[in-house]
């Protein structure tokens, strides 16, 4: 006799204001990640626009607002633009590691290094190292931290890190959980290349897509995400692949970003 099919619970939270848009406010849709069947339910959930977050699945379930988009994308298709070549050229000497998920200072700093300059008033940065232990190591699913380090001088002993993702293996993909690298490093595109590494490791996998999270039009830190070719995005209709004109005028919006926050900033603010 089998035992009976248990479907999640699903819980809605409270409305919380918005960390993408100014003045609207968000509420998510989560349920638990446990059990033997993990793994098979988060690629389940991850194919309805679902997120991991230690060992819950969540996604948006905002009132009268639907900005954020699954995007991910389509790996065995990929072409790179030309500043994408270069970012694989300029940082193709690095030493890349796959490890269990297990957090270490080392990285706890570099994360620390990293939200200071590019994410100063973001939430993240209250935690502390035991914050950063419980988001690496909560998993109930197939994770691991990808750590990118430069070349040592005897090639032995490890060299300085200068980025890690925590990343999910799923069925079709490779979920990239969260990344962060140096942000003082001479190296140019570090950022640009740890997505890239994920495309070419999806590729060496067989698996087909690597999954970029919630892209939010409007919301200038997430337009990065919109120059990977060719992308989709998820739909009422299901996953569909972004039209190449469309892609092509939110790109050069992309690019036009950094540009206008120049003009904008003090002489003696830092740029990103």
């Amino acid at each position: 006799m089998t035992a009976p099919v248990r479907f999640p619970r699903f819980f809605v939270t409270s409305p919380a204001p918005c960390p993408y848009l100014p003045g609207r406010s968000e509420r998510k849709v989560f349920t638990e990640l446990k059990g033997p069947h993990a793994d098979s339910l988060n690629d389940a959930l991850s194919r309805i626009g679902f997120r991991r977050s230690q060992t819950v699945a969540y996604r948006p379930s905002c009132i009268d607002c639907s900005a954020c988009i699954s995007v991910r994308v389509v790996a065995s298709e990929f072409a790179a633009s030309s500043s994408q070549k270069r970012a694989l050229k300029a940082n193709d000497d690095l030493v890349v590691t796959v490890c269990r998920p297990w957090s270490t200072s080392e990285q706890f700093e570099l994360l620390q290094a990293y939200l200071a300059e590019r994410h100063p008033e973001g939430g993240m940065t209250a935690m502390d190292e035991i914050d950063y232990a419980d988001m690496v190591e909560h998993t109930p699913v197939t994770s691991y931290v990808v750590e990118y380090r430069e070349p040592s001088e005897d090639g032995v002993t490890p060299g300085r890190l200068v980025g890690a993702c925590l990343t999910d293996r799923q069925c079709d993909g490779l979920s990239m959980i969260y990344s962060f690298y140096d942000p003082q490093s001479p190296r140019k595109g570090l950022g640009n290349f740890i997505i890239l590494d994920h495309i070419r490791r999806s590729v060496e996998m067989g698996l087909g897509y690597v999954y970029l999270g919630y892209w939010v039009e409007g919301s200038a830190r997430m337009q990065y995400k919109v120059r990977y070719r060719p992308l989709e995005k998820l739909g009422r209709a299901g996953w569909e692949r972004m039209a190449p004109e469309d892609q092509d005028r939110l790109i050069a919006d992309a690019v036009a970003i950094p540009a206008r926050k120049r003009a904008s900033a003090p002489r003696w603010a830092r740029t990103g």
